[in-house]
């Protein structure tokens, strides 16, 4: 009872983040799997147009090829489907693949691959958003599980952790001095540090709701982040 009300008064304050549950199982690299490889070149017509791991290229005439639209983030990367990453190599990766795709290097090519370079372009800085932040990681990892946290809809938060949200909001809304938000900030960083190591162990386990639950939070904390950013701006 109290939950559904605390999550009310919540949600007219402002503070809740959107999200609910929702199942569509996907899998890493399942619909890459999946597609097939007899796709041919756009610009020839020879065999090997499908972008096939870093064959951006066809191999005949090495016109640019478009992507593959079920193609996750994980295979671009070069990354293991794992909440785990090396982000030294994602960046690297990333680097590498704007090196190659990006429209800067297809001012002097045909339109059609100026286009590809485009899409493939902000796919590639996509993918390197989302897997280098861990809120936006698990949540994209619990997506090709099946799991999507969707915009809007209720989910009911326990009690004790509603009570620490509102406390937190209060406090940051009351602060007055630069220390003061730097307290709070510290304390919620400390947060999503714990929380980042728990759904870490989570998706270690396979204990894909559980994940989700500590996701939820995470988008909590995330929310109070934007709020001290934009108390920090000086007016």
């Amino acid at each position: 009872m109290w939950g559904g009300r605390a999550w009310t008064l919540l949600r007219l304050r402002g503070l809740v983040p959107a999200g609910v549950p929702g199942r569509r199982r996907l899998g890493c690299n399942a619909a890459s799997e999946a597609r097939s490889n007899s796709s041919r070149c756009w610009n020839c017509g020879g065999p090997g147009g499908a972008v096939l791991g870093d064959a951006f290229f066809c191999p005949q005439c090495h016109a640019l090829q478009p992507p593959d639209p079920s193609r996750d983030f994980f295979s671009l990367m070069n990354c293991n489907c794992s909440f785990i990453v090396d982000t030294a190599k994602l960046q690297h990766r990333y680097q590498k693949l704007q090196r190659l795709v990006h429209p800067d290097f297809f001012s002097q090519r045909s339109q059609t691959e100026k286009d590809f370079s485009e899409k493939h372009s902000r796919l590639v800085n996509d993918a390197y958003k989302t897997l280098l932040a861990p809120l936006s990681r698990g949540l994209y990892l619990l997506k090709l599980h099946g799991i999507e946290i969707h915009e809007g809809t209720d989910y009911e938060m326990d009690r004790e952790f509603l009570m620490e949200i509102m406390e937190i909001n209060e406090k940051l809304a009351e602060a007055q001095s630069e220390a003061a938000t730097k307290e709070i900030e510290s304390i919620v960083q400390a947060k999503q540090k714990e929380y980042t190591d728990n759904v870490s162990t989570a998706f270690e386990q396979g204990d894909f709701e559980k994940a989700k639950e500590i996701l939820t939070k995470m988008k909590y904390f995330s929310n109070v982040e934007e709020k001290i950013k934009l108390k920090k701006i000086p007016l």
